[in-house]
């Protein structure tokens, strides 16, 4: 029987010279694009909004416009294209795997996005399975559970350890998982997450994080973190192209109804119908979207070696921004832990006096800034935080974000203050 191609032409290997180190930073498109503003002149737009959806990476642009040629349908086709797409499909598949740090059996499937993965795992959870998740998680991680026992937003890292044990103690006897977040996405506040799977699993539970804010800044390693799920999406890794993934252990989603009936999903359909045994097939229903699937490995790849570099110039430019937002008397920063908590490259903030709309606006209209407002589809968390129904500004920092975007937004923000 015929075997599909070894390795698809589609990404080829890319060999440097020996003894050489190139690593030169991802760039993304549309860094520089020119924006209007009010006084009629165009100017560099200041993109504050990558913790809602990041750029695509050039990287991710090249990889996808290789793939075109031989696009076609994946997994049931004999002709060349299809066998080279298949081959792409599922060493992309394997590059989100290494990516991850997942354990070599993990299922790795392909979804739309960080709130579809985890709708996936409640649709997969075992009858019963006895659910801890905090008020301060992202309405994808909040929201899809049948039965969630709902924490208050912790005080401390030490105080989120604790709540999380008292509540896995005094859950029935059955499966558990305990849901939360690696980089919160109004504070950019990272979490306790490997001293959170050891809290889960002394208690007989699994644990489950959306790392949808983490990963465009930071590395992850499930085996190494004793993580059971993933979840994140493509489109705040620079690969806008419409997937995500749901990463960990098989069993579970082996055992599930398939979340989509229809083809792929079906080892055979008769009088009954038998469905297909793997992890992602079962979940994979109907035609997947393959270019999300390469363009989200491309993102794993072209980002992994660059972490360190990536991180310490994002540190500095975090820096920058809190240390000019905490010199300006009316803006105030929304933090859980405190100033000196850990975080990425997310703050959020208030300005005395004005509406975070008019604020958003501002910007844009008059500097060419753009930020996000509202409560970041974190409704609960931002009430606890403003201790009111406020909504906030949140400026997010990402590959193209300069030190010049960091001086105009504090520059603007400034002028709206001393109005």
């Amino acid at each position: 029987m015929p075997t599909l191609l070894a390795r698809s032409p589609i990404t080829p290997a890319v060999t440097r010279p020996e003894g050489v180190r190139v690593r030169p930073l991802p760039r993304v498109i549309g860094a520089d694009v020119p924006v209007p503003v009010r006084d009629g002149r165009r100017v560099p737009y200041a993109n504050f909004d990558y913790a809602a959806s990041a750029p695509c990476l050039e990287a991710v642009h090249e990889a996808v416009t290789r793939a075109l040629p031989y696009y076609s349908s994946v997994h049931r086709g004999a002709g060349y294209a299809s066998q080279v797409t298949t081959a792409a499909y599922e060493d992309a598949r394997e590059t989100v795997r290494s990516f991850l740090g997942a354990w070599r059996r993990s299922a790795v499937v392909f979804t739309r996005n960080t709130t579809d993965s985890m709708n996936l795992l409640a649709h997969a959870v075992p009858a019963g399975t006895s659910v801890v998740v905090f008020e301060s998680e992202h309405h994808a991680s909040l929201l899809p559970w049948k039965r969630a026992v709902r924490l208050p937003a912790p005080a401390t890292p030490a105080e989120a350890l604790s709540a999380a044990d008292r509540a896995l103690r005094g859950c029935p006897i059955g499966s558990r998982l305990l849901v939360v977040t690696a980089a919160s996405n109004v504070t950019g506040e990272l979490w306790p997450i490997e001293e959170l799977a050891h809290v889960a699993h002394r208690n007989g539970a699994r644990i489950a994080v959306d790392a949808a804010q983490l990963v465009p800044h930071r590395p992850i390693d499930m085996t190494a973190l004793g993580l059971d799920y993933v979840a994140f999406s493509g489109h705040k890794l620079y690969a806008p192209f419409g997937a995500g993934v749901l990463a960990g252990r098989a069993d579970w989603l082996r055992a599930a109804e398939p979340y989509l009936r229809g083809g792929g999903a079906s080892a055979s359909v008769g009088e009954t119908t038998r469905w297909a045994p793997s992890a992602e097939q079962r979940h994979e229903a109907g035609s997947p979207n393959v270019l999300g699937a390469l363009a989200l490995a491309a993102a794993c790849e072209t980002l992994s070696p660059a972490w360190d570099d990536l991180a310490a110039r994002e540190e500095a430019l975090v820096e920058r921004l809190r240390l000019g937002l905490a010199t300006l008397p009316h803006v105030r920063e929304l933090t859980l832990w405190g100033e000196r908590a850990p975080r990425v490259g997310i703050v959020s903030f208030t300005v005395d006096g004005w509406n975070a709309r008019d604020v958003a606006l501002t910007l844009s209209d008059e500097h060419g800034v753009g930020v996000r407002d509202g409560k970041f589809c974190a409704h609960p968390f931002v009430r606890h935080l403003l201790g009111e129904d406020r909504s906030a500004v949140r400026a997010s920092i990402g590959i193209g974000t300069d030190e010049e975007h960091i001086d105009r937004l504090l520059t603007a923000l400034a002028a709206l203050t001393a109005r």
